[in-house]
């Protein structure tokens, strides 16, 4: 657990939310008008008390009007590449808030570059029971390749298994969401491009 909180404090995402919301000089109440999420779940999320999901992360761009890449990049890093060996950084747990819906953890596989145009990411899905909550959409295209584990992944009225191995690019305007299945937890590597 101190590993995540670690993970946290260091992505600094509340408060990069909380400086581009000033310098946009919006209230809390206007992001959550722009956004479509509540304030207090903005405000738990600009006090680093919750983990924004990745779905609530878009939204929160758009809103201020940056691609989700801001939220990962270093202001003052120039570099042109990133190399992260798989043993470096811990997945980020998505607290349960009504706002959002549950089940994965997350981590960056490109933090710090600057202006991307895609945002990679390592992703650990949650072994539970499926609840209609759990569909999401947000603007742009997504990319999955499954890890390991078995992936049940819904997209509009369908409902798909998917094993190691097997990707996924989709729409992500589209209803959508994921949970594990069977005895493990799925991981996969998950690309988002959302248009800024």
């Amino acid at each position: 657990m101190n590993d995540i909180k670690a993970e946290i404090r260091e992505l600094r995402l509340g408060e990069k939310i909380r400086k581009l919301r000033q310098e946009r000089r919006l209230t809390l109440q206007e992001l959550a008008d722009l956004t479509g999420l509540s304030k207090p779940l903005l405000s738990q999320i600009e006090n680093d008390q919750v983990t924004p999901p990745l779905a609530t992360l878009l939204k929160i761009a758009k809103g201020l009007r940056v691609g989700i890449h801001f939220f990962f990049e270093d202001e003052g890093d120039r570099r042109k590449f990133i190399l992260i060996r798989g043993e470096e950084g811990a997945l980020s747990q998505r607290r349960p808030k009504s706002d959002a819906p549950q089940g994965y953890r997350y981590r960056s596989l490109a933090p710090g570059l600057r202006h991307k145009q895609i945002e990679p990411f390592l992703v650990e899905f949650e072994l539970k029971e499926w609840d209609d909550s759990q569909l999401y959409n947000h603007e742009g295209e997504e990319f999955l390749y499954i890890l390991a584990g078995e992936l049940e992944f819904h997209y509009g009225d369908e409902v798909m298994r998917l094993l190691p191995g097997d990707s996924i690019f989709y729409d992500s305007s589209t209803p959508h969401g994921y949970l594990s299945i069977g005895t493990e937890k799925a991981r996969a590597v998950a690309v988002l491009y959302s248009k800024e």
